[in-house]
């Protein structure tokens, strides 16, 4: 593929957010493509999506973000959303041992369903609640590391950490993908130049109700 054909090329990627209810899939994405914070939070039951499109450093990307169901009785129909993804977001609230080890069980169903093609991140929100944490910072970046991911610590409230996160991944997904098509480029997690072209809500899939945050 030539240099002009690859800079011109439009990648669409799948990112899926996983993780137990509650934890802030939903408010993250929201901050991510609305650039807000909703203090009523709703729980997503199936899933949802919304899409961004991107000039990353020059290359056009379209994202289609899903807002999967924490539920337990939803898992069993979490390979229906995460198939064909190319990024996941592995969610858990800092304040919530339960839902760090959760995100364990996501990473092993992930690489047994996807293997290494998809790009993992491992997520800590709600560090706006730092007295109340938990999980410790320090192992859940051990643990990112060990099974290939990269962690982060956000806050869809205090809007921290959530435009790096997107943006690493973004990146991050365009490497793998150049790497497929044989494209030599430059080394991933660079100084990002981001544009956002548009911003969409899409036809929710599944029904929202209220929740405790």
């Amino acid at each position: 593929m030539s240099s002009n054909t690859a800079k011109n090329k439009v990648h669409n990627f799948k990112v899926v957010l996983l993780g137990e209810g509650c934890v802030g899939k939903t408010s993250v994405i929201i901050r991510y493509v609305e650039e807000r914070f909703d203090e009523k939070h709703v729980s997503t039951l199936q899933a949802a999506f919304k899409s961004k499109r991107l000039n990353l450093n020059g290359t056009r990307v379209n994202l289609s973000l899903w807002d999967t169901a924490g539920q337990e009785r939803f898992h069993a129909l979490g390979p229906i959303y995460y198939r064909d993804a190319d990024g996941a977001v592995l969610l858990y609230d800092v304040t919530d041992e339960d839902s760090f080890t959760r995100v364990k069980n996501w990473v092993k169903e992930l690489r047994t369903m996807l293997g290494h093609d998809i790009c993992m991140c491992i997520v800590g929100n709600k560090v706006d609640l730092e007295r109340s944490r938990v999980v410790a910072a320090e192992d859940a970046e051990q643990y990112a590391k060990s099974v290939g991911a990269k962690h982060y610590l956000t806050s869809a409230k205090l809007n921290k950490g959530i435009q790096e996160l997107f943006s690493d991944l973004t990146q991050w997904m365009v490497e793998k993908a150049k790497e497929k098509e044989g494209v030599k480029s430059t080394s991933a997690f660079s100084a990002n130049t981001v544009q956002v072209l548009e911003s969409e809500e899409e036809p929710a899939v599944g029904t929202t109700f209220p929740c405790c945050g």
